[in-house]
């Protein structure tokens, strides 16, 4: 079977992802089959929309994306295999297509939408969420950032959310991915089948209709607290707003930031505010160039990166050996090689993105 189905009925293009025993996390393959059909589709005058879904384990909902296949990155790394320079090249291409596409293209956000789900979905016209909605960019928890876009889009959240949930990777329900601008409706996931149906029956005038908010949104009972103390200036100044301060939500906050990678939470918190001044191609080129570091600045084994997938999926030790180990020991000029292109602008991969 296919890790991913593609078919068109009704004017509609509908995809897929079939990978459930993964939590449709995305391959390098699957990632090339979605440009192509994209591509296909969008100079398709038969198509006249595009709806995007994750096959569950118990039905076709319940999983929209885990993000890319992380086991891949660690292997690859390690391996010093080509193709991890493809994925990511390719990834971030694909993510301005969909940004950019000039149908209508509808994501079904039920389950998990991490990472390179979320670089799959942000650009669609209209990201539908349920209950079910477990939504997060986790990547500082592995030694990594919020790629995929997720500097242009996560700085566009009100406030300071995009700063909080980039550092802290803090999973959102479906009322709070609304609340934050990362959703536009909230349907029951009993209800997607029937969308679904409906989609693929009459066609593009059978747009998911729910509510624009449903229940209450915790991150916006908190958004006080999160504009107060992730709009200061730097991390350390960040932690030591929430050591400070003995309520709950800082002290839940404060631990989770003490797990994450100190080097990586410097870098995101840069480029969540460049991000902000930034055109989604400029930002995905900065990605492209973050990322290329986070692989080569100290390569194999001694990737912040390589080291943080190994204790979370490979060894599962949970124990991730940072270097610096501390938030308070990370010098800036290892936080801004980060930023340095290790590309001409006229051979950078990502050259033609406009």
């Amino acid at each position: 079977m296919s890790d991913i189905l593609f078919e068109i009925r009704a004017g509609v293009g509908l995809i897929t992802l079939n990978r459930p025993k993964a939590l449709n996390a995305l391959t390098l393959s699957m990632i090339r089959e979605l440009t192509a059909t994209l591509l296909a589709w969008r100079d398709d005058a038969a198509v006249q929309a595009v709806a995007i879904r994750g096959q569950g384990k118990e039905g076709p909902f319940g999983a929209f994306c885990a993000g890319g296949d992380i086991r891949f990155f660690h292997q690859a790394a390690l391996a010093g295999d080509p193709r991890l320079e493809d994925f990511f090249t390719e990834e971030y291409s694909l993510n301005h297509l969909i940004h950019q596409y000039p149908k209508p293209y509808v994501a079904f956000l039920d389950g998990i939408v991490m990472g390179g789900g979320m670089g799959i979905s942000q650009g669609a016209r209209l990201r539908v969420v349920t209950e079910r909605t477990k939504m997060a960019m986790p990547e500082t928890n592995i030694g990594l950032f919020p790629d995929v876009g997720g500097g242009y889009f996560l700085s566009r959240c009100p406030g300071r959310l995009g700063e909080y949930l980039a550092l802290t990777g803090h999973m959102i329900s479906g009322a709070d991915a609304v609340a934050a601008g990362l959703a536009d409706v909230f349907v029951a996931s009993s209800d997607l089948p029937g969308w679904w149906d409906r989609l693929a029956a009459q066609g593009a005038t059978a747009e998911p209709a729910g509510q624009a908010q449903a229940g209450q949104s915790q991150l916006a009972l908190a958004r006080g607290q999160i504009d107060a103390v992730f709009g200061l200036a730097s991390v350390t100044q960040i932690v030591a707003a929430l050591e400070a301060d003995m309520s709950p939500w800082a002290v839940e906050t404060v631990a989770a930031l003490r797990k994450r990678s100190p080097l990586m939470l410097h870098v995101v918190l840069e480029q969540v505010r460049r991000g902000r001044q930034m055109s989604l191609a400029d930002d995905l080129r900065m990605e492209r160039d973050m990322v290329r570091h986070c692989f080569h600045l100290r390569p194999g084994a001694a990737s912040e990166t390589v080291e943080g997938v190994r204790a979370l999926a490979i060894d599962k030790d949970h124990s991730p050996r940072w270097n610096p180990a501390r938030i308070e020991e990370v010098p800036p000029e290892l936080v801004q090689a980060f930023f340095d292109s290790p590309w001409p602008a006229h051979a950078h991969p990502l050259r033609d993105l406009r």
